[in-house]
């Protein structure tokens, strides 16, 4: 019997579906907490957020909607993002072992490791807004495409950045230390907890070169009817940083390939 050639998206196929497989493992099962902790960190960000506007007097911070609902919608975007941003850094370095395969490049585990933290922010995203509409929070989107649409343009965002520090942290160990470190500041500056608009016009302005505020208001303004935010949020401009980022973040895995290999 002659045995059939398979075609190249078929073996490439074949590799995604064997790591995204090895990945799901590793994810998951690493320890009996694996799911705790995805739910627990943006639980934690609101139980504390909540805290904190109790004690200055239950100010109202957010115009057009509830602080909680804002809250939720806001996090678990910014969530997504940071992780599809640092769990790239390593995903060269801890799939080394498979290059050996020439199917297998180095690309591929970065993608893998992206799809991945997508599905499962996706499932927490979708835990957080059940479990905040059975404690009597309004948690239905206003705008269920735009929402999709800002979801997921956050989501290539952080595969665009992950593509690049993917390469950056496995030619160079500062880079990861440095990438994680400012997750922080980025937080900070994209709206997450806290409002913009109570910042001078001047400092919102320049906030507004953020493409992660771009994409987390987007989400809000979809989710809530009646929401104020920024003037000048776009989704457009979150989906041109995104073009750019990918296109660079494949440019640099094909042109350091072997390099990248013999890390």
């Amino acid at each position: 019997m002659t045995r059939t050639e398979r075609s190249p998206w078929q073996i490439t196929w074949s590799v995604w579906h064997a790591m995204f497989m090895r990945e799901v493992l590793a994810r998951t099962m690493q320890n009996r907490f694996a799911w705790f902790w995805m739910l627990a960190e943006p639980i934690a960000y609101v139980v504390i957020m909540v805290w904190v506007r109790e004690l200055v007097g239950r100010t109202r911070f957010v115009i057009g909607a509830d602080f909680v609902p804002w809250l939720i919608v806001g996090l678990a975007p910014f969530f997504l993002f940071r992780e599809g941003v640092t769990r790239s850094l390593g995903a060269v370095r801890a799939n080394h072992g498979l290059f050996a395969y020439r199917q297998v490049k180095p690309v591929d585990p970065v993608l893998i490791r992206n799809v991945l933290e997508g599905l499962l922010k996706t499932v927490v995203f979708v835990i957080l807004l059940a479990g905040g509409g059975l404690l009597g929070y309004e948690l239905y989107p206003d705008d269920v495409l735009g929402v999709l649409n800002g979801w997921l343009g956050l989501w290539m965002l952080g595969l665009g950045g992950g593509l690049i520090v993917s390469v950056g942290a496995t030619l160079y160990e500062s880079v990861d230390m440095s990438v994680r470190l400012s997750m922080l500041p980025m937080f900070l500056l994209s709206g997450v907890i806290l409002p913009h608009h109570m910042l001078p016009h001047g400092v919102q302005q320049v906030l507004l070169y953020n493409p992660v505020l771009h994409g987390v208001e987007s989400v809000r303004l979809a989710f809530f009817e009646g929401y104020r935010s920024l003037s000048g949020i776009d989704a457009s401009y979150l989906w041109l940083w995104n073009l750019v980022l990918l296109a660079l973040g494949l440019a640099l895995h094909i042109r350091f390939a072997l390099l990248l290999k013999a890390q």
